[in-house]
C-alpha cells in the first residue's frame, strides 16, 4: 500500500531559488485575487448604482470572461517569448486592475463599467499564463503542488477579500471605493516588480515565432487536448454562472447586507485554502482524473444544491462545500493542459485553452440572465450544476497523466 505523505513537505530540499520563485507568485497572486474577488462583492452594489437590468449584470461578467479568453493566448505567448520580462508583465497585471475600478468609480455608466470589466480581465490575463508557466516549467515533477501552493494565495485572498469589501461597502459610497482600488494597485505593483528583478534574467524565450506558432497549432490539433478544453469550458461556464448570480441571491433575493453577502462569498473560497495542496498532491500522486471526475460530480451537485437548500445554515454549509472545489479543481485542470504541451509553450498554453474554452463560456452569463428572466433566480444554479456534471462525463474516456504513484 502506498504510503500517503504531507503534501507540503514534498518541497523539502527544492533549493532556495525555485522556493523563492513559489513565495513571491504566491503573494502575488493574493494581489491579484483582491482585485478579482473585489467584482463580485461589489457587483450589486454597481447594478443598483448604475440601473442595470440581469441581462446587463450577465454583460458585464461577459466582457471580462471575452477579455480573458481573446488576450491569454497572445500575452501567454508574449510570455514564452519575452521570459525576461515576465516580472514587468506580472507587475502591470497589478496596475491595470486598479485603473478598471478607479474608471469604472469615475465614471459611472454602463460603458465605462464594461471598459473597466475588460481591463479587470486583461490584468487577469497578464497574470495567470506568466505566473503558471514559470511555476510549472521549474516543478515539472510537482506541477500540480505547486500551481495548488500558488493557488493557496488565491484562495486566502478570496477568503478575506469579500469581507473586506463588505465592510468598505457598508461604510463608504460604493463609487468612492472603486476609486480607491488604484493606490494599493501601484504600490502591489512596485512591490512585485522589486521581488521579481532579476529573477528571470537568465530565462529561456522561445526559438522562434514561427517555431512557437508551429507548436502552439500542434497542440491545437491534439485530440486529447481539445477534448479537455471541451470539458473545462463546461466546468468554467458552471462556475462562470454562479460567480454571477450567487451575489445577486444573496443580496437581492434573500435580503442580505453587503458585510452578510462578503461573508458568504468568503465561504464560497475558505476551504479551499486547506483543500487545495491535498488535491494537488493527489493529482501528481494518483493521477489527474482520479481527482478531476468525483471533483466534477461533486461540485456539480452542490451548484445544484443551491436552487433547493434554505437560506441561512444550510445555505452556509452548502456554500462551504463549494469551496472545497470551486477554485482548488481549476488548479489541476491547469496542471492536466500543462502535461500535454512543450515546455516551451506552457504560458501559451495556458492563453490556448482559455481561448478555446472562452469561446463557449462568455455568453453563459448572459443566457442564464435570460433564464432568471423567465424562471427565477435559481434556474441559474441548476443550469450551472448541469454542466458541470456534463463536463465530468466528457472526462471519462480521456487519458490523463496517470501520476507518480503508479
Amino acid at each position: 500500500m502506498l504510503k500517503l505523505e504531507n503534501p507540503l513537505a514534498s518541497f523539502r530540499g527544492l533549493g532556495a531559488e525555485r522556493l523563492k520563485l513559489l513565495g513571491v507568485l504566491t503573494g502575488g497572486h493574493f494581489f491579484i485575487h483582491w482585485f478579482q474577488q473585489f467584482y463580485p462583492v461589489v457587483l450589486p452594489s454597481l447594478k443598483v448604482g448604475l440601473g442595470l437590468n440581469d441581462v446587463q449584470v450577465g454583460a458585464l461578467n461577459s466582457a471580462r470572461q471575452f477579455t480573458m479568453g481573446a488576450l491569454d493566448l497572445p500575452l501567454g505567448m508574449l510570455a514564452d517569448a519575452v521570459g525576461r520580462h515576465r516580472a514587468l508583465i506580472l507587475a502591470s497585471a497589478i496596475l491595470f486592475m486598479g485603473s478598471a475600478y478607479l474608471l469604472m468609480g469615475i465614471a459611472p455608466f454602463f460603458f465605462w463599467a464594461i471598459v473597466g470589466s475588460t481591463l479587470v480581465g486583461l490584468g487577469t490575463s497578464l497574470w495567470h499564463p506568466a505566473a503558471t508557466a514559470s511555476l510549472s516549467v521549474k516543478f515539472p515533477e510537482r506541477r500540480a503542488t505547486a500551481l495548488a501552493v500558488h493557488g493557496m494565495g488565491a484562495t486566502i485572498s478570496d477568503t478575506i477579500t469579500p469581507l473586506g469589501v463588505g465592510f468598505l461597502l457598508v461604510t463608504l459610497p460604493w463609487d468612492f471605493v472603486l476609486q480607491m482600488q488604484v493606490l494599493p494597485a501601484v504600490l502591489l505593483g512596485l512591490l512585485v516588480w522589486r521581488g521579481l528583478a532579476g529573477f528571470f534574467s537568465d530565462a529561456k524565450s522561445s526559438s522562434s515565432r514561427s517555431g512557437q506558432i508551429r507548436e502552439i497549432a500542434d497542440l491545437a490539433t491534439n485530440p486529447l487536448f481539445i477534448w479537455l478544453s471541451v470539458a473545462i469550458g463546461f466546468f468554467q461556464m458552471g462556475r462562470l454562472v454562479v460567480q454571477t448570480f450567487l451575489p445577486i441571491y444573496l443580496q437581492e433575493h434573500l435580503g442580505y447586507s453587503p458585510l452578510v453577502l462578503g461573508f458568504y462569498i468568503a465561504l464560497l473560497h475558505a476551504m479551499g485554502t486547506v483543500s487545495q495542496p491535498i488535491l494537488g498532491f493527489l493529482s501528481d500522486r494518483f493521477g489527474r482524473k482520479a481527482v478531476l471526475f468525483p471533483s466534477f460530480i461533486t461540485l456539480g451537485t452542490l451548484f445544484a444544491l443551491l436552487a433547493a437548500v434554505a437560506p441561512g445554515i444550510p445555505l452556509g454549509v452548502v456554500i462551504g462545500a463549494i469551496g472545497l472545489f470551486f477554485y482548488t479543481v481549476l488548479n489541476v485542470v491547469i496542471a492536466t493542459v500543462m502535461d500535454v504541451a512543450d515546455p516551451n509553450i506552457q504560458a501559451s498554453s495556458y492563453g490556448l485553452t482559455s481561448l478555446v474554452t472562452h469561446i463557449i463560456v462568455f455568453p453563459a452569463p448572459m443566457a442564464a440572465g435570460l433564464l432568471v428572466g423567465k424562471y427565477g433566480i435559481t434556474s441559474a444554479f441548476l443550469l450551472s450544476g448541469a454542466l458541470v456534471i456534463l463536463g465530468a462525463f466528457v472526462l471519462v474516456p480521456l487519458k490523463l497523466y496517470r501520476g507518480t504513484g503508479r
